[in-house]
């Protein structure tokens, strides 16, 4: 292995053990890191030795070969993070990209659903299936990632011990292994006991006929991983929306999480609370959600002024 592959594998490393970053987190930073030493070892530039002009001459090409500006700024902080680390380490004494501003990202708003949409997809849910079995398991994912706003990732990898006993609460580990605890609604909850109802019952059923023990996710598959994947749910919700009648290219999980938001601050929710919920590290993340914010207020000026109404 080359110097500058040794050095970004100790990167992924510490990110890995210390910040917790996530699988796709790492392969991201290997990714643009390998890029990136790629192009200095073509100008016979060690990865180490890169200087700011360097960094920048890399992401103005990067423009010039008309990248996006979302791939540009990730590779920026890509580049940040590893100098960042390298100076912790002792590996440089300086970070070349601290003081190097990126292109940042398009705020663009996040697609959501109606109220409306979301009812007709959770009524949806009740009659998708083949069997009982797939029909209950895709009311309680869809009623849990609505009541909650879970990453999907989070909701099909919920160990079962996280809802044991009709729980009001559920506690969610996100991000980095921070945990967080969010309430479920009655209808999701109703669903829940029914999901775990019948649960109960095939794990008997399976332990008797071929001695074997229960799974301990909430959503077991005979996937590699033991859970239900995103991927399969992917397909299922594009299905549910299909169903309902509403366009499947407009709906994903990530969607429900955004109508879990938005919903939530169209009826008076403050955007602290919304942080909490969602699990963002930063309010920042969360802020993208005030345009439902100043469509309210703009509405109720609207409404309630006196010479608006003129």
């Amino acid at each position: 292995m080359t110097p500058h592959r040794l050095h970004i594998q100790s990167f992924l490393e510490a990110q890995s053990a210390e910040a917790g970053a996530s699988e796709n987190t790492l392969l991201g930073y290997g990714r643009d890191l390998r890029i990136f030493a790629d192009w200095l070892a073509e100008r016979s530039i060690v990865l180490l030795d890169a200087a700011r002009e360097d960094v920048e001459t890399f992401l103005m090409e990067a423009e010039t070969e008309g990248l996006s500006r979302a791939t540009r700024a990730r590779r920026l902080s890509s580049i940040k993070q590893f100098y960042r680390f390298c100076f912790e380490d002792g590996l440089r004494d300086d970070n070349p990209a601290i003081q190097i501003e990126g292109p940042g990202r398009a705020k663009r708003l996040p697609k959501t659903l109606s109220i409306a949409e979301v009812d007709a997809l959770l009524d949806a849910a009740e009659e998708h299936g083949r069997s009982q079995e797939e029909r209950l398991r895709t009311v309680c994912l869809m009623q849990m990632l609505y009541a909650t706003g879970m990453r999907v990732s989070e909701l099909v990898t919920l160990p079962f011990a996280a809802v044991r006993g009709d729980p009001r609460l559920i506690l969610i580990r996100g991000k980095g292994g921070k945990e967080r605890m969010v309430p479920l609604s009655p209808p999701a909850r109703a669903a829940l006991a029914q999901w775990l109802e019948w649960r109960a019952h095939a794990d008997e059923i399976a332990a008797e006929e071929r001695e074997q023990t229960p799974s301990s996710f909430l959503f077991p598959s005979r996937a590699k991983a033991g859970h239900l994947t995103r991927q399969s749910f992917f397909l299922t919700v594009k299905s549910l929306a299909a169903h309902a009648g509403i366009d499947p290219g407009k709906v994903t999980p990530h969607t429900l999480r955004h109508a879990f938001a938005t919903h939530l601050l169209q009826n008076g929710a403050d955007l602290r609370s919304i942080q909490t919920l969602l699990g963002h590290a930063d309010v920042a993340t969360t802020e993208i959600y005030t345009h439902v914010l100043e469509e309210r207020l703009r509405e109720l000026v609207l409404e309630h002024h006196p010479l608006a109404k003129s």
